[in-house]
């Protein structure tokens, strides 16, 4: 009498067949999970206008949303704000010494999601004296855990003349890749077109807004003449603007420039300016990050359109 193969029943149990069905139907999802990845619409990219290099045009900053301790539940969120920037295209991360432990957190977390070759980092000096100066930037190398500094500014123009020598030598010996100044209010404009004009730094950080629209005037246009990469703070206006619009929904015709939320709003107004690189509004939560990064997906508004939503805005 022949004897059953016992690898033969085991194969055609029932159950079994279930899990072959299910493994198969796995791969099947997971194939198409990467097919609707690479079929999701594409971030915008604008050059850094030295090198051509192409930057996101929505990254994260982390004035007071990163400053936390230690522990795994104050970091979770951020985690997952970090992982989800580079999922959904995003790389620039902008820090500063002064924004408490900020540093050391996008450091460690970046450390354990191994993301540091896919961002773009940035951060500031912001301290007089050159040996000062020195030692606050290997601290914030040691903080960040990286070799080299994607991108060093020297932060509200502190002390600017010593440390762009020092950050000239830095950029010269490959310890840092690009070099820029930076400032957060308007009274400081004339102090900055004064650098700019010099054609000596690579980017320019600046505040500007709908609600904070004085670099338009000047700031901007020159930007764009001397090829600076302009990082864009403040871009709600400290959630000033969130305020104004607070209980309204979107006007229909924000629509026509593929705006859904009023942070897209505000940040397309942003991108719709050609000489921005790159606005970095700073969040600690995964669907704030998730809609800031959807103003750069899709049409942005023309300069009629940029002028019909301050118009709008205005009579709120």
């Amino acid at each position: 009498m022949m004897r059953r193969n016992p690898f033969a029943s085991r194969l055609c149990n029932p159950s079994r067949r279930r899990v072959l069905r299910l493994i198969a139907g796995c791969g099947t999802l997971a194939v198409m999970s990467r097919k609707a990845r690479a079929q999701a619409p594409a971030i915008l990219k604008r050059p850094i206008p030295r090198s051509g290099e192409m930057l996101p045009a929505v990254g994260l900053g982390t004035w007071q949303t990163f400053d936390v301790g230690p522990g795994a539940s104050e970091r979770a969120g951020l985690r997952e704000v970090l992982r989800l920037l580079v999922e959904l295209g995003g790389s620039v991360v902008d820090s500063s010494p002064m924004y408490g432990e900020a540093e050391r957190v996008v450091g460690d977390l970046t450390a354990e999601l191994g993301l540091r070759e896919k961002l773009f980092f940035a951060t500031k000096v912001w301290t007089s004296g050159r040996e000062a100066g020195i030692r606050q930037m290997e601290n914030s190398f040691r903080r960040m855990r990286t070799r080299r500094m994607d991108l060093m500014q020297v932060h509200n123009l502190l002390d600017v003349a010593v440390h762009t020598r020092t950050l000239r030598e830095w950029k010269a010996a490959g310890r840092i890749r690009y070099l820029g100044i930076t400032h957060y209010y308007s009274g400081a404009y004339g102090e900055l077109e004064r650098y700019l004009k010099t054609r000596e730094y690579d980017f320019v950080q600046f505040n500007y807004s709908m609600a904070e629209r004085e670099a338009e005037a000047r700031l901007l246009p020159l930007a764009a003449e001397t090829g600076t990469a302009v990082l864009v703070n403040r871009p709600f206006s400290q959630a000033g603007l969130f305020d104004r619009v607070k209980g309204r929904e979107l006007p229909a015709w924000a629509a026509e420039f593929d705006c859904k939320s009023w942070a897209q709003f505000f940040l397309k107004y942003i991108l719709g300016h050609p000489a921005v690189t790159c606005a970095i509004p700073g969040t600690r939560r995964a669907a704030h990050l998730r809609d800031n990064l959807g103003a750069g997906i899709g049409r942005l508004p023309d300069a009629a359109m940029r002028r019909r939503m301050v118009e709008y805005l205005e009579r709120l």
